[in-house]
């Protein structure tokens, strides 16, 4: 598989799992963007798949939504 198939399918599954997340917490992308110090534009980003969220981005994610790296990459 290419890099960028490869690219497209982890956004496309991330930007599930973290929508999956949020409507469990009863988030929404401002509330989100709150928490994580961040602007509202980039949670749009990551669930519009336009963009992945880097390493310091994914460890306040975890944090924040009480999950581990593992369950919000898709790896449980």
């Amino acid at each position: 598989m290419e890099n960028a198939q490869y690219r497209l399918i982890m956004e496309i599954r991330f930007s599930q799992i973290l929508r999956e997340l949020m409507d469990a917490q009863n988030l929404n992308q401002l509330q989100l963007s709150k928490m994580l110090g961040i602007r509202q534009s980039q949670v749009s980003n990551w669930l519009n798949n336009k963009s992945l969220p880097g390493y310091y981005s994914i460890k306040l994610l975890c944090e924040k939504l009480s999950v581990t790296a593992d369950e919000l990459l898709g790896n449980r």
